[in-house]
């Protein structure tokens, strides 16, 4: 039984650690020290429920209709395009990178943000609910395989979200914003070329 709890943790932090939408706006908010409690309980909830829907069964359903398949690519590219114009916009002024110039967003607002990162973003679906339920599916204690890869959710996002503030010396300056940024939006245009062309 640990066993399965051990595998599916291991399983889940090999997909969620790549960088990718959602763990980049994870690390803004951190560095921001902005609604980051929020943002991670938001992150591992949704990973949470999302594994346990391919667990339950909803992946196979997804798989069996190309054309849902189709909508969800189309639509999270669209929406990875966006956000990487976004961070590109941002990487351009200088000024609009400094944490303290910055009026803070509203907790609403950050939230909806990290949502649409990540229910509109098609890898979150092909990583929790397609990829890990199919992995659960072949374990012979799945309900304990999805607890442990929930858990490694929990703790990437936990750790994201909290310890990015030491990061903040290195990019206190506008010049490291800009390079972050900068490669926010160079691997969200990547991510969503790749999806696009898939």
């Amino acid at each position: 039984m640990l066993t399965s709890v051990a595998t599916g943790f291991l399983a889940s932090a090999v997909l969620i650690i790549a960088i990718g939408a959602q763990n980049a706006f994870v690390l803004r908010q951190g560095l921001r020290r902005e609604h980051v409690l929020a943002v991670v309980l938001v992150c591992a909830v949704s990973d949470l429920f999302l594994i346990l829907a391919g667990i339950g069964g909803l992946g196979a359903v997804v798989t069996a209709s190309p054309d849902a398949v189709t909508v969800i690519k189309w639509v999270g590219g669209a929406f990875l395009i966006t956000y990487a114009v976004m961070a590109a916009r941002r990487a351009l002024r200088p000024a609009a990178l400094q944490a303290a110039e910055r009026a803070p967003a509203t907790l609403r607002a950050t939230i909806l943000t990290c949502l649409a990162l990540t229910y509109l973003n098609p890898h979150v679906y092909l990583d929790t609910v397609l990829l890990l339920g199919s992995v659960a599916q072949q374990h012979p204690h799945r309900w304990l395989f999805g607890a442990g890869a929930a858990a490694a959710s929990l703790v990437w996002f936990t750790a994201l979200g909290a310890g990015a503030h030491r990061l903040a010396p290195l990019l206190a300056r506008p010049s490291a914003w800009r390079v972050l940024d900068g490669l926010i939006a160079v691997v969200m245009l990547g991510v969503a070329g790749m999806l696009l062309l898939s």
